[in-house]
Order: structure tokens, then sequence, then C-alpha cells
């Protein structure tokens, strides 16, 4: 396979909600560019770019899937995405190394939840975006309706450059009202005499919205003159790239309806890398991992994109992100599972390697004499957290290993150990990610993982000022134990923790004990008294005691200290504290009024509302211990439009109704435990 030039080259993601048909777009492109003898279907399995275990028996796609066509001179690089926010870190990685959206919507439904999200993903990239209306065949499909609902949802200026010939079953070719000639089995025909007359009408709206885009065309129009080729290819690819407006296309997947037609599109108007200012041709070489798979029997997938320069196979470069060498394995061009090796790419191009060994996602590689770092991708937060567990200690540690290893493939996860709760927490984007990845431990490795609602880090304060005694005296042959002290405990301001102060006058114990009775007081906090929680935000004075020449001992009066702070927070109106996070939930205007009541229900404090974009933010503060899975609820709520970020901001007083149980609980726990 010949190397492709950066002018020949067209990196195209497709996006979009859930079901609307991307993968079977997808699917139809590589038929119709003889990439693949036979078109699959997402029901059958059989699809190129859904091939994982997961994606079989979902019927979903899962992952982020690279593939390639030739058509017409050009080299078309298809980034297939996965609809479901639950993997939108798949998305953003796409559009980050794409040169354009194409925004594949559904022919009944029109803009859904999951158009106006990645709308506003490839925005933030600045990408150049056309749309796709995949399902015309299908019941209730109707242009008119989808193009409105564009319109009204996300705010551009869109422009139809087909129509439809005939509705819903019926629907059988389209009509270029670019050429003005109609398609039909991916043949040329005529327009239908019953659509002249409204394909001249819509015909000559588009050549008016390509004119606008220069003052010498649009005279030339008003004068009554048609456009020529070359004036519509410059219009309509400067409309495109500055996003003036959005070009809408159609047809059906499933049946191959404009699909040549939208590859033909692709190769006349959407922008190369070559027009992309990242892409520098003749710079050193860099390069972007943009995704990273752990294939079974395979080992590590690297995918990337060289944004500069030339590659080949067994060429030494510094990965900037790490400070390391590495060497380039086989270079590869990718068809969903399938690899052809290749012997280079040039910039702007994107393939995969193997054999990297300290390189991962969002790594630059780069010429090692003139080190670049590329602007990485922006993956989404972290919204759900889980506690792992698994059978035995062997199990769980086999499941650690294991989730670190498909970290590799999905940068939006996080697995670390809280080291307040000791619990093992995975963090995700949402439950169904949680899922998938449980899926791929069993089928991968054998381990099962239990998922249960982390711990919330309560804490203990107390309320009162007490002085106390704890003294330790054992004697049982020989040298005793022996140590004696009084400790003054007070509260002090919230978030301040612990302060010990000394007070010992007149050598009352001596000075080289002192150390041991702050390290039994702080042990035994840090234990927690009233219901296990770390005990926080008081002071311990110690300042007055006595000691034993012999018997007297560090152990013998850190037990001491111990005994005198469990009997003094114990005295001192002891009560638990719980973690209030600030929280910012993004949503449509009109689920304001349930997400606060929902909020209400969760004992939140609404502290403000604000504008972000098309979103209205709701401002509030919220207990920890409510927010468990509120990702998936405030899915529910918005329909999946609603998304939401949070903080720490403070502690405060658990209720009394709440705080019980946790004290029954603990205190069951230990008397079972002293038997």
């Amino acid at each position: 396979m010949k190397k492709y030039e950066a002018g020949q080259i067209r990196n195209i993601a497709l996006v979009g909600h859930g079901t609307t048909g991307k993968t079977s777009l997808n699917e139809a492109i590589l038929f119709d560019a003889k990439m693949t003898d036979r078109l699959g279907k997402v029901a059958e399995g059989n699809t190129v770019s859904d091939y994982h275990d997961e994606e079989l028996n979902r019927k979903i796609s899962v992952n982020l899937s690279l593939s390639y066509c030739e058509w017409k001179d050009c080299k078309v690089n298809i980034l297939d995405t996965p609809g479901y926010s639950d993997f939108f870190g798949e998305v953003t990685a796409a559009l980050r190394v794409a040169e354009a959206a194409v925004v594949v919507v559904d022919g009944i439904t029109g803009s859904d939840v999951g158009t106006s999200k990645v709308w506003q993903a490839a925005d933030s990239y600045k990408l150049p975006k056309i749309v796709f209306v995949n399902k015309m065949d299908k019941e209730n499909a109707s242009i008119d309706k989808v193009m409105e609902s564009l319109a009204n949802k996300l705010e551009s200026n869109f422009v139809l450059v087909q129509l439809p010939i005939g509705a819903n079953a019926a629907f059988s070719g389209i009509v270029d009202l670019i050429s003005m000639k109609a398609y039909k089995g991916g043949q040329e025909t005529e327009i239908p005499a019953d659509m002249k007359d409204k394909a001249q009408q819509y015909h000559e709206k588009l050549q008016e919205a390509i004119a606008s885009m220069d003052e010498k065309m649009i005279e030339e129009f008003l004068e009554g003159k048609e456009l020529t080729k070359e004036e519509v290819i410059t219009g309509m690819h400067k409309a495109i790239k500055e996003g003036q407006f959005i070009p809408v296309l159609l047809g059906s997947a499933t049946n191959n309806i404009g699909v040549s037609n939208l590859l033909d599109f692709t190769t006349t108007y959407l922008p190369s890398p070559q027009e992309d200012t990242e892409v520098k041709v003749a710079d050193p070489v860099s390069l972007l991992v943009f995704k990273t798979s752990v294939e079974p029997h395979m080992g590590e997938i690297f995918y990337f994109k060289v944004f500069s320069g030339a590659i080949t196979t067994g060429m030494d470069l510094l990965n900037n992100s790490k400070r390391v060498s590495e060497r380039l394995g086989q270079l590869s061009v990718v068809l969903g599972k399938n690899r052809k090796d290749i012997d280079g790419f040039l910039a702007g191009d994107i393939g995969a390697t193997v054999k990297l060994k300290n390189t991962s996602t969002n790594d630059t590689l780069c010429d090692t004499k003139h080190p670049v770092t590329i602007p990485p991708i922006k993956f989404p937060d972290t919204l759900i957290d889980m506690a792992v567990f698994g059978k035995s200690k062997e199990e769980a540690e086999k499941i650690g290993n294991a989730i670190h290893i498909l970290m590799k493939e999905d940068p939006t996860l996080k697995y670390a150990l809280n080291p307040e709760t000791h619990e093992n927490i995975l963090s995700g984007v949402g439950s169904l990610q949680l899922e998938v990845l449980g899926g791929r431990l069993k089928s991968r490795y054998g381990v099962a993982m239990e998922l249960k609602k982390p711990k919330v880090p309560y804490r203990e304060t107390v309320r009162s000022k007490v002085e106390v005694q704890g003294k330790h005296k054992k004697q049982s042959g020989g040298h005793g134990q022996y140590g004696d002290v009084w400790v003054r405990v007070e509260p002090i301001e919230r978030s301040k923790g612990f302060e010990f102060v000394n007070k010992i006058v007149g050598g009352a114990i001596p000075r080289n004990y002192i150390p041991a009775v702050e390290k039994g007081i702080k042990e035994t906090m840090d234990m927690g008294i009233l219901a296990g929680y770390p005990v926080v935000d008081l002071r311990a004075t110690l300042f007055d005691g006595s000691y034993h020449d012999v018997d007297s001992s560090d152990m013998a009066f850190k037990i001491a200290g111990s005994l005198a702070i469990r009997k003094a927070v114990e005295d001192a109106r002891p009560y638990l504290l719980e973690p209030i996070m600030h929280a910012e939930i993004f949503t449509p205007e009109e689920y304001m009024g349930t997400i606060m009541g929902d909020l209400n229900s969760r004992r939140g404090r609404v502290l403000g509302m604000d504008k972000a974009g098309h979103d209205s933010v709701i401002k509030a503060l919220v207990p920890l211990s409510e927010m468990h899975e509120y990702a998936t609820s405030l899915r529910s709520f918005t329909h999946g439009a609603g998304t939401f970020k949070m903080v720490f901001d403070h502690y405060e007083e658990l209720p009394s109704q709440l705080a019980t149980p946790l004290i029954e609980t603990y205190k069951k726990h230990r008397e079972e435990g002293s038997r």
C-alpha cells in the first residue's frame, strides 16, 4: 500500500447518539469502497468495527474502532465511536485526531441528547462538522422534522445538500442538490419529474448559501449566474471549515443508500490534514498515541496520528511525555481487528504499532533532537465510585492487577486504595462502563469482581471540654508497667485537625515519655472511638501525671495516653461529621425543577444557578453519602442530557438519626470481636 500525503488524507470521526447507525454506516462505507465483500450487520455480530465480546453480546459499540478505505485517490481514515455516554472517552479520543466530524442522526428522532453532547465536544476542538441523516427508510422518518430538530437544538445554520427519493419503506435514492443529479443503487440517473421543481428550489438555496462565502460569488449569484464547479468546491469547503453552515446529507446505511455519495462529499469538500495548523509536514517527526488496545495473544497495540514528519518501522523516537526512548515496532494500517503491515506513514495519517515498552495513551513520541509535546486528549472526568472486592485476598490481588492492565485501554478509569476506608475504589464515567469492565475481567482473566457502595469517610469529634486520667498499671513478676497521665480535651475550629500540647511542669512525667503519650493518643484517634472513624478537630493537653522509676516505659505511657483519649472522647459529648461536596449540575433548563427537587431529597442545599453555554448550572452543597451513583440517576432524570462534577467542600455534623445506626453497628462489631 502506498504512503498517502497529507493533502490526500481525510480523517473523519463518526459520532452521534447511540443506535443512530454509526457502525452500520462504517460497514456500508467499507463495502462501497471494496474493502469488504459483504455488508455486515450489527444484529448478526459480523461488522468490521464491533468485534469485542462485550460488543457482540450487547449489540452496541463500546470501543473506538479504526478502519480505512481508498476512494478517488484519497485515503479515508474512519474512527467509529460508541454512542453511549459511559464510553464518551472514546469519542473525545477520536475527535482529537480527526479533521472533521460526521454527526450521524436518526431520520425519525432527529437531534438527540447524544447529538448535542458530541456537537459540543467537536466545537471544543473547533472541528468542522457535517450531518448524515440515517435510517431514512424507516417508518415515520422525515427530513423536514429532522432539519427542524437540528436547527432548534443545535443552533447552527443547517443546509440540505440532498433530498430523499421516496419516503419510509419506499425510500430508494437521493437527489444531489449540488450536481442536480439523482442517484439510485449507486448509479446516476435523472431527477424524478415530480421532484424537479422542489429540487430546483433547494438547489438555489444551496447556491445562495455557498455564494455568500465570497463577495464576488454573491454578486454573480444575485445577477443570476450559476456558480462554477470550482466556486462550489471552494465555497462549500470554506463554509464547512469555518462552520458558516452545516451541510446535511442523508441515506440508509443498512440498505446502502447515499453512502457512496457521502464518500464523494468527504473526499471533495472535507478538510485534509494539510489544512490542519497542528499538522506540520516539513517538521521533524512527532506523533500522538490516541488509543491503546490490549489484545489476547498479541499484547498492546498503539494507535497513533502522525502530526509531523514521516515515520518508518524500527525508528528510534523520544517519548517526550515520559522522557524515555522508544523504538517503533511493525507499523500497520487497521481495518477493525485486522492489521496490514506497511513500512511507514507520512504526516496527517493514522495507523498502529506494537512493542512500545513505556508508552501509553496521550503520550507524544517525537524526534530525539527536537522534543515537542502534542496537546493531549481531554478525557471526561469520572462520575461514579465503587468499592471492589474479590472472593479471597489472592483473587482481590489478581483483580487489581487485571484492572491496571485494562486501564491502559480506557484512560477514563481510575483505581486506587482509599487510605481512610482501606477499600480499593474503582472510578468511571458510568455504571455500564464498569459492567463492561467486569465482563472483560471475567472473560480475559477468569476473575470476578464484586462492586459495592464505598464506605463514606465520616469523622468523629467532640462538643465539650473535659479532663480525664489515663492510668496503666500492671504487675506480673519482675518489672511491672506503670504510666499515669492527666489529659484535658477540648474542641477546636473545624478542619484544624489535631493539636497536642505539653503542659507538664516540675518533672511530673519525664520528658522522654511525652512522645509516647502523644503517639498513644494519636493512634487511638486514628482508629476511632465512637463509631470507628478518625477523631478530628480537638486539642489534647497533657498537664499532669506520675511515673515509676523502675516500671515506667514508653509502652506504658503510650497505653496510658490511649486510655485517656478514649475516656475523654466518650465524656466530651462526641458526634459524627460527614463530608459535604460542592456539586455543579449541568442540565437543559426544562429539567431544573426535577433536579432541585431531587437535591432536596438528598439533603442538598442549592446555592444558586448560572448559565454555561446552552446548559443551566445548579450549584449545591450535598452530603457525599447521598451522591452514590448520582450519575445514573441524573441521566435518568434528564434522558441523558445532564452531567455533573463535584469536589469536597467541608465536613459538618451528621444528623443523629443517621449517626445512631452507624454507632450501634460499630459497638455490636466490637462486642462480637471481644467475645
